[in-house]
């Protein structure tokens, strides 16, 4: 059975083939340029499918009359930061981003370098439901310029935001893996400026990923042994488009995605106290870190650009989600994984300490995170349900289900990246974290979860 096309905050995306062809693109491509006009970044992660996607967002926007800017294989920060320091219109990432590579997806910024604010993503896909266009003659087609600057701007830019000496003096050993993605072509680059020795482990862009490219400790066996074969203080894995970061201790442990954030968190804010945001199902230890310094922590729906929106209104020092994304304003706001590299490098140096010993330092949580199949569930029914046995205080439906019970919480919500829901429980301990998930588990069972999920 074929999966269809998914449209969320998170831009649009499907599977080659089935749910996104080239014709859906060229469409997707026109509707924005219609909506924004005027010169347009295009960057790509290494997907085998962007060879062709490509070319569709380029016919796209120059039949409507857009001047298009090819930035060739860019990591979606890098790109972000680009149409927010050029004089360009928008920009257009093409990247299914932590997806399997028979997923890719288009994602679309704004002039200012963010994503499409929710009530513009349903006015794009508005214009692109028309399925007609404003189309110029042959006269006044737009035409493609290269430009390859995106990545020593974003290095530049990160330079100057750490203490690029105090870095160098550690000569930290790093071990870095892009899963041959779009991270390859800046990660690399500018930990050798940050005067690390660096061992590169699949940042090869004309391969295929060596893994999926979710940066979760499933998929980081490599790293893993990598680090400990070779005594690395540190080691680092991208998604394919490197807005995510995920960390291996100096022992060869892979780490949840959640540490990312809290160690860059931590970082920041011994530097600079401020609000913190981040979205509803990031764990509670951020709050913990967040009181150490006297710092209130805000919560939003999942999905960047509601945190990077919530971020630029109260003037956040730092903020992210769980899933290794960190959004660091005096860059930008938006996930920026090659930035975090550089702030977490920075703490460590300025601590002159190890990332064990900064990870045994955090509040201790368990979290468990799984996902089942999508297809049945009746949510206004288990809504009803948890109203009539919980107290409203309990209770949080910002997106999604939350249930704060004795020994943790859970939440229940449908994924805007995946055709599945996601269930993520954490708690003081492995047991009672997954017990919690088994609760959850069962209560949907009664609405009409069957146990073939994934």
């Amino acid at each position: 059975m074929s999966v269809p096309l998914i449209i969320s905050a998170s831009g649009v995306r499907g599977v080659v083939g089935e749910g996104l062809t080239p014709g859906i693109v060229v469409d997707l491509a026109s509707a924005f340029g219609e909506m924004v006009g005027g010169d347009i970044l295009v960057g790509y992660d290494t997907r085998t499918s962007n060879e062709m996607f490509k070319y569709a967002v380029f016919s796209g926007l120059l039949s409507v009359g857009c001047r298009v800017v090819d930035l060739g294989i860019c990591p979606t920060p890098s790109l972000q930061l680009m149409v927010k320091e050029t004089e360009a219109d928008g920009g257009i990432a093409i990247t299914g981003s932590h997806n399997p590579p028979e997923w890719n997806a288009l994602k679309f910024v704004r002039k200012d370098g963010l994503f499409l604010f929710p009530e513009e993503g349903e006015k794009l896909i508005s214009i692109y439901k028309k399925g007609f266009f404003k189309r110029v003659s042959w006269n006044s087609l737009g035409k493609v310029y290269k430009d390859s600057s995106a990545i020593s701007r974003h290095i530049d830019k990160i330079m100057k935001m750490v203490d690029v000496e105090t870095i160098r003096k550690k000569r930290f050993k790093v071990v870095i893996d892009a899963c041959n993605g779009a991270g390859a072509v800046i990660s690399p680059f500018l930990l050798e400026k940050l005067g690390c020795e660096v061992i590169r482990i699949n940042c090869e862009t004309d391969r295929a990923f060596p893994h999926l490219p979710e940066p979760v400790p499933a998929n980081l066996g490599e790293l893993c042994e990598k680090v400990k074969q070779t005594g690395a203080d540190i080691g680092f894995a991208h998604d394919a488009d490197a807005d995510r970061l995920a960390l291996v201790s100096n022992g060869g442990q892979a780490l949840s995605e959640e540490y990312t954030l809290l160690v860059a968190t931590r970082g920041v804010l011994q530097k600079s106290r401020g609000v913190v945001v981040t979205n509803i199902c990031t764990s509670a230890a951020i709050d913990e870190i967040a009181a150490e310094f006297g710092c209130v922590v805000k919560r939003t729906r999942v999905g960047d650009i509601y945190v990077s929106r919530c971020m630029r209104d109260c003037k956040a020092v730092i903020g992210g989600e769980g899933n290794g994304g960190v959004i660091f304003p005096p860059m930008n706001y938006a996930r920026d994984g090659i930035t975090a590299i550089a702030l977490i490098l920075d703490f460590l140096a300025r601590e002159n300490i190890s990332v064990s010993s900064v990870i045994d330092s955090l509040p201790s949580f368990f979290m468990y995170k799984k996902k089942i199949s999508n297809s049945g569930i009746d949510f206004n029914g288990l809504k009803d349900r948890l109203i009539s046995e919980f107290d409203s205080s309990q209770l949080n439906f910002l997106d999604g289900i939350k249930v704060w019970l004795e020994k943790g919480w859970v939440h229940i919500r449908a994924s805007g990246t995946e055709p599945v829901i996601r269930i993520i429980s954490e708690a003081k301990n492995r047991s009672e974290a997954e017990d919690i998930y088994n609760w959850a588990l069962e209560l949907l069972s009664n609405f009409g979860y069957s146990k073939s999920g994934i």
